[in-house]
């Protein structure tokens, strides 16, 4: 493990008895960033990240759009359906955009670990101030982790399930110690954590939902709610951090609101027609045929595709394993070989998708080919207890020549049912042994996915297989979400470049049958568990890697999902008055870094919108 060069980021401290200005050798720096692997890119002396603009412009009003509604802004609880209102708070520490995994100085000024990461001490600058002028303290740390651990949703439980205590040092010192094992990314991840007020919230229930603007002591506050269609926010004028190098060139926008419509078709309408700014189009067909109107022509609507390199992470038809018909591997498998791709890419998505193949597509954790030495070090000990193919064979989902004739693979697909126990009877897939046929719902929260698995559908009923449709408002698709009470849901696993413990809430057996995780598919199986902590406990990048791609092999093999696609990069539409900088190569657009450009606003408006 390749240790931070602390001279580089030296903060000397004197310790307790010993003489002005000596430093012990053993004793962890106080530095300004850490790094999950090697060093930090930007030192202590930085000015700015190299992706913004630290001289943009202040000023103006954006508008956002959103699809569903909300009843809540506490989005930390699992009751109730939260806005986004993340903006309002300061996290300890925040991350760069063109690093894998940095975390620089936000509320913490500073902070110092052992090289065995064992450890973190969190030193809060003192300027940090909640929007009601009050410092944010040490106690503000301490019950936000334990409130949260207490009181909030169960994915904090598994993030942070290896902080053995947290403790108040001093007024503004905190220190988290860790339990026993390897967990490099622990003492980066606590610093995401958002710090909330503790005297604000001794007076109010943190396990209620609430439409009370709350308080926060980040660079925007809530202006106005009107609940479920729009939120106001506010650029804080004295905001404490506004002049940090984290900070510069971003939050430029004086004001911005959020409006939420009903769903994807309403929203995009509302937007060409001028409601709001700035939209992340993820529609292929409103991609391909939405945006054929005049403002797009004559440049006030500005269309293109941002490319990135970020792991696009899994989207696919997840299979609920809890339900008996699922268990059986091969009938996953089998129920894969239904959904033709090729077909759907050419006559539904105008060929704008890749099909995807693993958990962590478009990065280089993605497993390919066959397992390398340093892989098949990793998954020998597993030889029996997962399948033969994770050693022979490259992962790769069914394919078809797109013209819609599938009779081969369903041809596979019968003979995997049939191998599982699963025979035709009458025309009907049924259970050789009990007679129960193989039928199962799919649970779909947006009406664009009904063109997709409609053709899914008609596939498998040539299988003898039958497949309901269903359609719900979002209200009660997150309920049946959080409940594991559905056969089959549409979900995307999105990843980060540095997987590590979130990976327990969705592949892990303990998140596997509590409410509120990500354990969608219900996975339990102690080879993923024991490879998930593996991956947390990589003590290199290239072990990061190397054990993310063993993790991703017992993960196809599974066959936990039917993987549906992807797209290397952004579609984005927004309307022509932004400034913005050069989008980074790894993760593409900040939009946080954009601010309004006077003179294009006002060519804009002189065109009528």
């Amino acid at each position: 493990m390749r240790l931070i060069r602390t001279i580089a980021f030296l903060l000397a401290i004197a310790l307790p008895g010993a003489l002005p200005g000596a430093v012990s050798a053993a004793e962890p720096q106080w530095v300004h960033a850490i790094a999950l692997h090697g060093e930090p890119k930007y030192g202590p002396d930085f000015t700015h990240f190299d992706y913004v603009n630290p001289d943009a412009p202040k000023g103006g009003t954006v508008t956002l759009g959103a699809t569903g509604s909300f009843d809540s802004l506490n989005g930390f609880i699992s009751k109730g359906n939260a806005a986004g209102v993340g903006q309002i708070y300061d996290t300890l520490t925040v991350a760069s955009s063109d690093e894998p995994f940095t975390r620089y100085g936000l509320l913490a000024e500073a902070m110092r670990m052992p090289e065995d990461r064992s450890w973190i001490e969190f030193r809060l600058n003192p300027k940090a101030r909640w929007h009601d002028g009050q410092p944010v303290t040490a106690d503000d740390v301490v019950w936000t982790f334990n409130t949260l651990l207490e009181k909030g949703a169960p994915f904090y439980a598994f993030y942070y399930g290896s902080v053995d205590t947290v403790s108040k040092l001093d007024d503004r010192t905190v220190r988290f110690d860790f339990k026993p094992g390897e967990n490099r990314e622990l003492p980066l991840i606590i610093g995401e954590m958002a710090v909330l007020p503790k005297h604000y919230w001794a007076t109010r229930d943190f396990s209620k939902t609430t439409l009370e603007p709350p308080l926060g002591s980040g660079a925007y506050a809530i202006e106005k709610v009107a609940e479920p269609r729009s939120i106001w926010f506010r650029r804080v004028e004295d905001y404490w951090g506004r002049d940090l190098p984290v900070n510069r060139g971003m939050d430029n926008f004086d004001h911005y609101r959020v409006e939420y419509y009903r769903d994807a078709t309403v929203a995009v309408e509302a937007f060409k027609a001028g409601a709001f700014d700035y939209r992340l189009e993820n529609s292929s067909v409103t991609w391909a045929t939405g945006y054929d109107i005049p403002a797009v022509k004559d440049g006030r609507l500005i269309k293109q595709i941002v490319p990135n390199h970020r792991t696009q992470g899994m989207q696919g038809f997840v299979f609920n394993t809890r339900r008996d018909y699922f268990k059986d591997s091969r009938v996953r498998q089998a129920l894969a070989y239904g959904f033709d791709f090729e077909w759907s890419n050419r006559n539904l998505f105008y060929g704008q998708y890749t099909h995807t193949r693993s958990y962590f597509d478009n990065s280089e954790l993605a497993a390919t080919g066959l397992p390398g030495p340093e892989e098949l070090k990793i998954l020998e000990p597993y030889r029996g207890r997962i399948p033969d193919a994770v050693f022979t064979q490259e992962y790769n989902p069914p394919t078809t020549e797109g013209d819609g004739r599938i009779r081969s693979n369903l041809r596979i697909a019968d003979g995997l049912l049939k191998d599982a126990g699963w025979v035709i009877k009458d025309k009907q897939r049924v259970n050789a042994q009990t007679g129960e046929p193989l039928a199962f719902e799919i649970l779909l929260v947006s009406p664009l996915f009904e063109r997709i698995v409609l053709p899914y559908k008609k596939n498998l009923a040539r299988l003898g297989v039958e497949v309901t449709v269903r359609l719900v408002e979002s209200s009660q698709y997150v309920e049946r979400l959080r409940t594991f009470d559905y056969d089959m849901v549409v979900y995307n696993f999105g990843q980060s470049l540095s997987p590590g413990n979130e990976q327990r809430e969705m592949w892990g057996s303990a998140a596997a049958d509590k409410p509120d995780g990500r354990n969608f598919a219900g996975i339990k199986d102690p080879v993923v568990d024991d490879l998930i902590e593996l991956l947390i406990a990589a003590p290199t990048r290239e072990d990061l890697v190397i054990r993310c791609r063993a993790l991703d092999r017992v993960l196809q093999w599974g066959h936990y999902v039917v993987p549906n696609w992807h797209i290397s990069g952004d579609r984005i539409v927004y309307w022509n008055k932004f400034g913005m900088p050069k989008p980074t190569e790894l993760r593409g657009i900040v939009f946080n870094a954009w601010w309004i450009d006077p003179e294009k606003e006002k060519a804009l408006a002189g065109k009528g919108n």
